[in-house]
């Protein structure tokens, strides 16, 4: 039976499906429909009787893919054979493989995973002479990340260098060399890696104009998802791809841009019409997911970005509530009042996975979380680890540990071969010196007797300084954390993580939460509890959400609080200093506001600092809204008095557990 494409479509939606040949820009706003616009498209070219093998539907993602060509088959009764339909790299796989002795690989290209790609440059660097612990080194994982992101943005390795790790500038040729070097073993091997596929595909549609004919004929209607998160390689391939048909639909939004630290180029789709003489540009406005109050301060944040395609989302829900604003003194204050909001929100009858609590960086997060954890509100954190599960809080807290007991085997080991020049067995042969001594204050004040390799001196002398500065200051956790910070695990953070910075803010943040807690023990005793009650929070499937922006674009709740919204914290202060960045975190901002239904919550906070002793501003993309687009709760924190100020400038905090009973 056909389908009533008018019936099924709004106006918008149906002048994309119906009018898309040629090159076409659909600027798809939040909710307007895009899934949905798109395979009705692909249904549209099907019953006109277009082969399913000239069709290509691009995505970013395989749920994506599936998602679609499943929609595509409920419409036209049948799964439509011959429809390629898949992740770039997906085809970009498919497409080499068929010709990989054009691409100079014997009949069979073998794809290498990301564990192998980094085990091939581990031995590319000792081959080179280079320790892959070194510290003025980059890690494997670090060298990787500039590569890929060098590949992707079509620049320079020495360029990636400077936008993504400056601090190794000083090493750039040598970083250079190696890259090379690993170009070449994955040529003699036979080897492609995940950036590969699609490196390969542009040199093949590039260098072989016969294959790139080939290929636009085949595919005559390409169809891109998510046009505003493709890359420079991403870009130049769909425009090989459709040299000789002209017929693109790319469907995006500039609006939602967000994912320049991958190499996502914005100029893509803002310039597309440059790129595509004579494109036409269809605007799918019109919002089935949010009320009008939300979209109402959506709108009014997203009209400050000068760099953007002008548009509105227009709403066709009831009126319903405003947004609130919310203001909580400290961010323990504003953990505890979203809590009580949820708590409020359950006994209405609202569902838990229909609330979303959203933060621009992990380290947000910790508050809340030891709030939920207190009162047994289960949550769910998504696209990473809970705060206390985090890698580098373990690897800290592990200094702790070690710090208390030598018989903490697990703990040594973990911070031993974090050093320079120790690896395994060194580590090992070390802590069944170290574990003679009775305590740390004997091993810090007899180790001149431990016998220690040359090799391991260096970064035996970091544990234990780090050690001796931790016994000076042992009557403050926050203290003891920064000292750890600093003296050890910055400089292996740094050669280690390409996020690094942002591992840095989780250690930070443990070290702020702890500042008035006098009693490690205590302390170590009450974060080891957060395993055991995990499995108590995680029964069912009816948690909170707690997620990065990042982590949620794409998904939507009913009720969002948005948390965190000051100066330095979001805008992310780094961003301020790169060019477009302030404008990117606008977009973020955009994106957080447009993942809620009914209910959207913004809160800030006004004291922050180590001690709580500094005044802090609200982000100045709160400044920006309408204040008659907005309700603002008058009330400050919590109605029971939590602190006050004394005469010598310090902070007298009401007495508490680390998790308060947790």
């Amino acid at each position: 039976m056909p389908i009533d494409f008018r019936k099924e479509l709004n106006e918008e939606q149906f002048q994309v499906v119906a009018e898309g040949d040629g090159a076409c820009l659909v600027l798809a706003g939040a909710g307007s429909g895009k899934t949905r616009t798109i395979t009705y498209r692909v249904a549209y070219l099907l019953e006109r009787g277009v082969p399913a093998e000239n069709i290509l539907l691009l995505t970013f993602t395989n749920k994506a893919a599936k998602e679609m060509a499943g929609r595509v088959t409920e419409l036209n009764g049948a799964a439509p054979q011959g429809l390629w339909s898949g992740t770039f790299h997906h085809i970009g796989y498919r497409i080499v493989q068929r010709h990989a002795t054009l691409l100079g690989f014997a009949s069979h290209i073998t794809i290498i995973d990301s564990e192998d790609s980094r085990n091939l440059l581990t031995q590319v660097l000792k081959d080179e002479g280079i320790d892959p612990k070194a510290r003025k080194f980059p890690s494997v994982a670090v060298i990787a990340d500039i590569y890929s992101y060098s590949r992707n943005a079509m620049i320079s390795v020495e360029e990636a260098i400077d936008v993504k790790r400056p601090s190794a500038f000083g090493v750039a040729t040598d970083i250079a060399n190696v890259l090379r070097v690993y170009e070449t073993r994955k040529r003699e091997s036979g080897f492609a890696d995940f950036d590969d596929l699609l490196c390969l595909w542009l040199k093949l549609l590039s260098e072989h104009p016969e294959v790139q004919h080939r290929l636009s004929e085949q595919f005559k209607y390409i169809l891109v998802d998510e046009y505003q998160d493709t890359n420079r390689v991403q870009a130049k391939i769909i425009q090989k791809m459709s040299a000789v048909h002209g017929n693109v639909l790319a469907v995006g939004d500039d609006a939602q841009s967000i994912y320049s630290f991958r190499a996502a180029d914005i100029a893509n789709i803002l310039d597309f019409e440059k790129h595509y003489v004579g494109a036409r540009v269809f605007h799918l406005l019109t919002n089935y997911r949010s009320t009008p109050q939300i979209l109402a301060v959506a709108n009014h944040v997203i009209k400050q970005n000068e760099r953007q395609h002008k548009k509105e989302l227009l709403g066709i829900l009831a009126p319903y509530e405003k947004p609130m604003l919310l203001r909580s003194d400290t961010a323990e204050l504003e953990a505890e009042k979203i809590a009580d909001s949820i708590t409020r929100l359950r006994r209405l009858g609202h569902k838990l996975n229909e609330i979303a609590i959203l933060f621009r960086s992990t380290f947000h997060s910790q508050p809340l979380e030891v709030e939920l954890t207190r009162r047994n509100i289960p949550y769910d954190y998504r696209g990473g680890q809970r705060f206390f599960e985090r890698a580098h809080i373990k690897d800290v807290l592990a200094y702790l540990r070690a710090y208390t007991s030598t018989k903490d085997s697990i703990a040594w080991h973990r911070i031993l071969v974090q050093q320079e020049g120790i690896g395994l067995e060194s580590a090992r042969k070390l802590y069944d010196r170290l574990k003679q001594f009775g305590s740390v204050s004997e091993l810090l004040h007899g180790d001149a007797g431990l016998e220690v390799e040359k090799r391991c001196a260096g970064g035996w002398a970091v544990i234990t300084k780090t050690l001796w500065e931790l016994s000076l200051h042992h009557e403050n956790v926050g203290t003891m954390i920064r000292i750890i910070k600093d003296q050890a695990y910055r400089a292996y953070a740094e050669h280690e993580f390409q996020n690094y910075r942002d591992r840095l803010d989780d250690v930070e943040q443990l070290a702020t939460f702890t500042d008035r807690l006098t009693d490690l023990k205590s302390f170590l005793a009450e974060t080891a509890l957060q395993e055991q009650n995990r499995g108590k929070t995680l029964a069912g499937d009816d948690k909170v959400v707690l997620s990065t922006i990042h982590q949620a674009k794409g998904l939507e709740w009913d009720t969002v609080f948005l948390i965190n919204l000051v100066a330095g914290a979001f805008p992310n202060e780094r961003a301020l200093l790169e060019d477009g960045g302030v404008e990117e975190e606008r977009r973020l901002f955009y994106v957080a506001l447009t993942r809620a239904r009914k209910n959207l919550y913004l809160s800030y906070v006004v004291i922050g600092g180590r001690q709580h002793e500094l005044m802090v501003s609200p982000s100045q993309f709160i400044d920006e809204i309408d204040s008659n687009l907005i309700d603002n709760e008058n009330k400050s924190g919590s109605s029971e008095p939590t602190y006050s100020y004394e005469p010598d400038g310090t902070t007298d905090w009401r007495k508490k557990s680390f998790l308060r009973s947790v």
